[in-house]
């Protein structure tokens, strides 16, 4: 089930990457989209958690501070060095630097945290790593520094969020723990998004679905909204769910097929294409993913909280 939820985690994650273009091409800035889809997804959380499991409100002191920096580190940074990346270099180039982030995850375990990993397991990240350079097309990119620097630290970020996120889904519900951090990260986008700029006329202003879907037409709240439920807070609660049945290093390596459904909904929704050689990149990565499930390392949490009744 691991592998499943994190499949449909990274499948809404690719997908969104198409729906936010559209959203921001009706008028929002990416930092003001971001404090929509954290806040959004803190809200969703909560509201379900009032319902299944009001205990998930109550938090140690060391539960607070584990939840600031997952969300803070884990979240917030992540998504704002990946937007600060993508305005510099080409979005495949941005993703394949940040999923660096599984090798480094792969090296903590193994190194830090003294986890044992199947020599296969190596041999998925090469072949990951090496899949994400031919689907973006490293060769033919001309690659700005700062942009790689952001890139980087969104690497370092996706790292703090599945190793953080491991350990404490192992303690609370993977609901409760999309609440709290999207909570945090919430507040510090706050500070910085540019909120109190917006216009509350701009979200029933028309916005058309673009690509394939030009003719459709609708409000911007309706994409907004979609990028809030599927984009965020599903995609973010499957990845969460994921963690409770795998290691960071597992998760990490199938959560990069995110890429791959990235292209793929870009090619079907805006008629973005792959070239063949592109395609050759993608099964590599798709073959790396099967030699990781191959590889599956003991599981880090108790298998068991997954199938708490508080979960909905």
């Amino acid at each position: 089930m691991g592998y499943l939820f994190s499949l449909l985690g990274a499948l809404l994650f690719g997908a969104n990457g198409s729906l936010t273009k559209v959203v921001i091409q009706g008028g929002l800035t990416p930092l003001q989209l971001t404090q929509f889809r954290v806040l959004g997804c803190c809200v969703i959380a909560g509201a379900v958690l009032l319902v299944v499991d009001r205990g998930a409100f109550r938090l140690t002191r060391r539960q607070v501070v584990v939840m600031a920096v997952l969300g803070v580190f884990g979240v917030a940074v992540l998504q704002a060095s990946y937007a600060a990346a993508i305005q510099l270099l080409p979005v495949g180039i941005a993703l394949l630097f940040e999923y660096t982030a599984v090798l480094f995850v792969a090296l903590i375990a193994f190194l830090f945290l003294h986890e044992k990993v199947k020599a296969r397991l190596w041999v998925a990240i090469v072949a990951v790593l090496i899949g994400l350079a031919v689907v973006a097309q490293v060769w033919a990119s001309s690659l700005d520094g700062l942009g790689i620097l952001f890139a980087l630290v969104a690497s370092a970020s996706l790292t703090t969020y599945f190793l953080v996120g491991e350990r404490q889904v192992g303690a609370t519900s993977p609901l409760a723990v999309a609440f709290w951090t999207m909570l945090f990260a919430s507040v510090f986008w706050a500070f910085f998004s540019g909120w109190w700029q917006l216009s509350p006329s701009l979200f029933s202003s028309p916005v058309s679905l673009s690509g394939n879907l030009a003719a459709v037409v609708v409000p911007l709240w309706v994409p907004l909204a979609g990028n809030v439920v599927f984009g965020t807070f599903l995609s973010f609660l499957f990845s969460f769910l994921a963690l409770k049945h795998l290691t960071a290093t597992a998760a990490g390596i199938t959560a990069s097929s995110e890429v791959i459904f990235a292209f793929a909904v870009a090619f079907l929704w805006l008629g973005e294409g792959l070239t063949a050689v592109q395609l050759v990149g993608a099964a590599l990565v798709l073959v790396g993913i099967i030699l990781a499930q191959t590889a599956r390392a003991n599981k880090v949490v108790d298998a068991d909280l997954a199938l708490s009744p508080a979960l909905p």
